[in-house]
């Protein structure tokens, strides 16, 4: 395919600049300087996911789905911790790499290399981006993609290639699979833009595929879904009207189409294979699920970050006059024998990437924290955040706890459980921040039974670390 006509300009996108601009380093160091007193609790790895462009963008480039991944990890044991950051390398990456500039665009572009650039085997395919997040399941440690195959990493974040998990999942999964805590199994979807266009499956814990792809019926046009929710009856896909036009991004147009008389769906997929049910809502998006359970009389609950639209790159778009659609923390109870959905906002405050202790993944969750507009700073991007929060929830009610992180810009919260314990205040939230002043960065501890108090301590990275995207805690035993 061949470049748009219209110029395109990376130094007036702000996500390229600032506390988004990527870094090109990859570093090692062995001794980190810490502030305070790292708790002796602390024995493992925190490792983070996010867009980092490895060479300057061509076409286009659009926040959060553009850029190659690069894993940011920081081991921490024994009150001393260390850092290593790698890119994930796909073969793509290595044949930029070769060239020494970019080859592909970003995804509004259309930009694809041809056979004399980068060969038979890579010529006019798409880019993988395997730059949102990374987990690890029956010991494959995974960075993931938007909706593609996610790439193996090694312990010291080498890139070991592309995972199929031994061919069953050829078309990939998307980037939030959800595991159970109670079975190990993870369940994982992808969307794609034919037929079919939405599957699901699930990765037992010993990694073997128990569930191929197996359509969504129901899903009879491309849409966006960017995360999922688990119960122990289903998988919660909420499917909103964001709709792919590959005819209009041909033409130089948005390769999405946020349309929003078409409503938001929400399938609840049995976990035994039984009948999707779907329920029918008004418009609106979500990014982020906190989490969902089953209630005793049939329904589900799931807690998430909702949006009145899809808005890459930009701020959100005002809800339409009428459709009764608002930003923040929102409750859904959705009941699959009315194919109805009731939705409560808890709070209104700015927040998005939610965590909760992953330990209560599909069960009732009481705490939860996110990632916060304080209100004190001006000139924050989409995707910026000055604070964390935390909700601690009884019925449709939610209690906050703010912590304003001052200069600081602050990513996601992860929880990291002391060892042994049940209790969700029992362990510590761990965070990438950057220093608005001089651009250094830190990995924040803060304690779960009081986090509004602080930091216990602040391990100073080699690099900055560029804000964004989705990390995970793992433990050195669990």
């Amino acid at each position: 395919m061949t470049p748009q006509e219209t110029p395109f300009d990376p130094t007036r996108v702000p996500h390229l600049g600032g506390r988004f601009a990527p870094v090109t380093e990859e570093v090692d160091e062995t001794e980190l300087r810490i502030t305070g007193t790292l708790p002796d609790s602390l024995d493992g790895v925190y490792l983070r996911n996010g867009p980092n462009p490895r060479f300057t963008p061509v076409g286009s480039y659009l926040y959060p789905i553009d850029g190659d991944g690069m894993i940011h990890g920081v081991w921490l044991s024994q009150g001393r911790a260390r850092y290593r950051n790698r890119f994930v390398r796909t073969p793509a990456m290595r044949a930029e790499e070769r060239a020494g500039h970019a080859l592909w665009g970003g995804l509004q572009s259309l930009i694809t290399p041809d056979a004399d650039q980068v060969g038979e085997a890579l010529a006019g395919s798409f880019k993988p981006l395997p730059d949102i997040n990374v987990v690890q399941h029956a010991g494959r440690l995974l960075a993931l993609a938007e909706s593609d195959c996610p790439y193996r990493m090694s312990p010291e974040l080498d890139t070991l290639g592309k995972e199929t998990f031994d061919g069953h999942l050829p078309a990939g999964i998307t980037a939030h699979p959800k595991a159970d805590p109670a079975t190990g199994e993870l369940a994982v979807f992808c969307y794609a833009l034919e037929p079919p266009y939405l599957t699901w499956s699930v990765i037992g814990p010993d990694g073997a595929v128990r569930r191929g792809p197996t359509p969504v019926d129901g899903a009879v046009e491309p849409r966006m879904i960017h995360d999922m929710a688990l119960t122990g009856r289903y998988l919660v896909l909420v499917c909103a009207p964001a709709l792919f036009d590959l005819d209009a991004a041909m033409k130089g147009g948005s390769f999405l189409a946020w349309r929003p008389d078409r409503g938001t769906r929400v399938a609840l997929i049995p976990r035994d294979g039984g009948p999707v049910r779907w329920a029918d809502d008004e418009a609106f998006w979500l990014w982020h699920t906190v989490n969902a359970y089953d209630t005793p009389d049939g329904r589900v609950v799931l807690d998430y970050v909702q949006w009145p639209a899809l808005s890459l790159g930009r701020s959100p778009e005002p809800a339409p006059a009428g459709h009764g659609a608002h930003s923040g923390l929102t409750r859904a109870v959705v009941d699959p024998a009315t194919g109805t959905v009731r939705r409560t906002q808890l709070d209104d405050t700015r927040v998005e990437l939610p965590r909760i202790d992953d330990r209560s993944t599909g069960r009732p969750h009481h705490r939860l924290a996110t990632a916060a507009g304080s209100g004190r700073t001006p000139g924050l991007l989409t995707g910026e955040y000055d604070a964390l929060c935390w909700y601690d929830i009884e019925g449709d009610r939610a209690s906050s706890t703010l912590w304003p992180a001052g200069d600081l810009s602050v990513g996601e919260p992860v929880f990291a459980p002391t060892p042994g314990t049940r209790d969700a205040a029992d362990g510590h939230w761990l965070t990438f921040a950057t220093d608005r002043t001089d651009d250094t960065s830190w990995l924040l501890v803060l304690p779960g039974d009081d986090p509004a108090q602080g930091p216990v301590a602040r391990v100073r990275i080699p690099v900055r670390v560029p804000l964004g995207l989705h990390g995970t805690w793992l433990p050195t035993e669990e």
